[in-house]
């Protein structure tokens, strides 16, 4: 694996592989590695020649009071992981390498970033998540990009972007990673404290107990909404949200009539955490037998 530091030396690369028809896949992160960094570093290389990671705490998307300066940083320790995983090429540029002196350009997507995490930290966040990974797409050029599902919204805004802007990329979004107890595996976990470790895994329960409400043929965003609600209030977590929005445009949902995300957000301990689940319209039995009988 190489770690390259600058947009030339990583152009050069591309360049050279595009010349022996390698195809590229490109897995954009901050770092601090774990399994759901590396499911999709796997995936990555299940399909593709050439294989490149960026490793990036981009600076624009972090808030005045959010916590750029303490997020987690092993850049060997990355690193080793990252080339265990089959990574060819670490992309670790600096600050500057990527905003330069006199950087001017700020991508916004309406609608999609107004809301959930949009509302809770910002329109900056979303702004700088699309200029970065827009930027690293003009870098890279891959053709297949990876993104991990527990940043739901994020995924949506970058194929927004992507389909706006007439980029040729296709954008796989890989499956949430867990820990045994459900916590949906995040680089912010290590400022969990033991009890709010065990704290925290309420939010992957609740997102459990709204599921089983659907499932069970109670598709009213009020019936699970409330489930959900009910297992946080119990663990003593107040959410910053707790939505049940359509998983495509992020629309509020009084039920369950098209795929759904049901998502949360919240404060435990010093970290502060998202999560979701996708509830499928199609799979929603006794609604079905319901209207079957009629």
């Amino acid at each position: 694996m190489r770690i390259l530091r600058t947009i030339p030396e990583v152009r050069a690369a591309i360049r050279e592989a595009r010349v022996g028809g390698s195809t590229i896949g490109l897995v954009p992160t901050m770092g601090a590695f774990h399994d759901g960094h590396l499911s999709l570093m796997r995936a990555a290389r299940a399909v593709s020649d050439l294989v490149v990671v960026s490793l990036f705490i981009n600076p624009t998307q972090f808030g005045a009071n959010e916590d750029l300066s303490a997020y987690p940083r092993d850049e060997a320790r990355d690193a080793a992981l990252a080339e265990a995983a089959g990574v060819d090429i670490l992309f670790a540029p600096a600050p500057s390498e990527i905003y330069p002196e006199g950087f001017a350009t700020n991508i916004h997507v309406a609608g999609l970033t107004d809301v959930l995490d949009g509302a809770s930290r910002g329109a900056h966040h979303f702004d700088g998540v699309a200029t970065v990974v827009t930027k690293l797409f003009g870098i890279v050029r891959p053709d297949t990009a990876y993104f991990g599902q527990k940043d739901a919204q994020q995924v949506l805004v970058v194929r927004r972007v992507v389909r706006d802007l007439d980029l040729d990329v296709r954008i796989v979004a890989c499956p949430i990673v867990r820990e045994a107890d459900g916590l949906a595996m995040s680089s912010r976990n290590v400022y969990l404290d033991p009890a709010a470790r065990v704290q925290a895994t309420a939010l992957n329960r609740a997102l459990d107990a709204g599921a089983a409400v659907f499932e069970a043929g109670d598709a009213a965003a009020g019936s699970i909404l409330s489930a959900a609600r009910d297992v946080l209030g119990d663990a003593g977590i107040d959410p910053e949200y707790l939505e049940l929005r359509d998983a495509e445009t992020l629309r509020p949902l009084a039920r369950v009539d098209r795929d759904a995300l049901l998502a949360v957000a919240a404060h435990v301990g010093a970290a502060r955490l998202i999560d979701n689940h996708v509830l499928r319209a199609a799979e929603a039995p006794n609604d079905r037998e319901k209207e079957a009988g009629a």
